[in-house]
């Protein structure tokens, strides 16, 4: 798809000026572009580098959660469950696993879920709370970490097969998206040039791991997408895209996104990875 040369102007225009991707691409719609020419065009603005932005060498790396992927295993073994492993990409890491959760567990999942499900939110870079965005056009819920027994199983189990500890993992969080739903490529970890990202930082340093576990294999669409690496992960029922960030910036290549589901429903479950024990 061709992309407006104006408007690819004033999108890295307006990024290197500290405007956010999320407040970006809600002006963008509501000057009438149409959702898909605003994912494409905000997928390659945000995976440029943005002169006056800080790169990689301004930043200490962090440790990050890893699976032992020594000898190239093509499962792991925790200690309730064998994980498939089906794809590896090694920068920025990216791993996708087969038979992460049962259906059972995946059912359990979305029944808990069900009744608290809501539009969901995303981060207020400004004030370090949360608000409504139409970049993310899902429902979802938050379980606190370890809240029932299946949550605390599988929080257990991807603590032992990403090498992190149980307590610097967020609660996971359930979403649901219906037809039409999507998220627009963007990144997880907290931007240190916003206001808020001070105050979310207190409760267990930054983000430096994802995985997306999905519950509901919908017909079509909805599937995870990297921009920066051309990466697709189908989003099938019991299986898993992990990817870790050892800085907060653009150069982790880290963009990533869920396209639109065309046909059916889509339910996954996120888990973020903090620096230190989320409180």
């Amino acid at each position: 798809m061709q992309i407006d040369g104006n408007l690819m102007k004033w999108l890295n225009e307006c990024l290197a000026r500290g405007h956010t991707p999320e407040s970006l691409t809600t002006s963008m719609l509501q000057s009438g572009w149409s959702q898909e020419i605003v994912r494409v065009a905000m997928a390659e603005a945000i995976g440029r580098e943005i002169v006056g932005k800080p790169g990689p060498s301004v930043a200490a790396a962090s440790r990050v959660p890893e699976p032992n992927l020594t000898q190239s295993p093509v499962f792991i073994d925790t200690s309730d469950r064998r994980v498939d492993v089906w794809t590896v990409v090694k920068f920025p890491r990216v791993v996708v696993f087969g038979n992460l959760l049962s259906h059972e567990e995946c059912d359990q999942l979305i029944e808990l879920a069900q009744p608290k499900l809501a539009r969901s939110l995303t981060v207020d870079n400004q004030t370090g709370g949360e608000e409504v965005n139409s970049a993310r056009t899902s429902d979802g819920m938050f379980f606190e970490r370890g809240e029932n027994p299946v949550c605390e199983r599988i929080e257990r189990r991807l603590a032992e097969l990403l090498n992190w500890p149980y307590e610097n993992g967020e609660g996971l969080q359930v979403l649901r998206y219906r037809h039409g739903a999507q998220y627009v490529p963007h990144y997880d970890y907290f931007d240190p040039a916003q206001p808020g990202t001070a105050k979310i930082v207190q409760r267990g340093g930054q983000r430096v791991g994802t995985i997306v576990m999905y519950l509901r294999t919908p017909e079509r669409g909805g599937s995870t997408i990297f921009p920066d690496i051309g990466l697709e992960v189908a989003p099938i029922k019991g299986s898993a895209v992990f990817f870790s960030y050892d800085r907060p910036y653009p150069d982790t290549k880290t963009l990533h996104g869920g396209t639109p589901v065309t046909l059916g429903e889509k339910y996954v479950a996120t888990k973020w990875m903090r620096e230190r024990e989320f409180i």
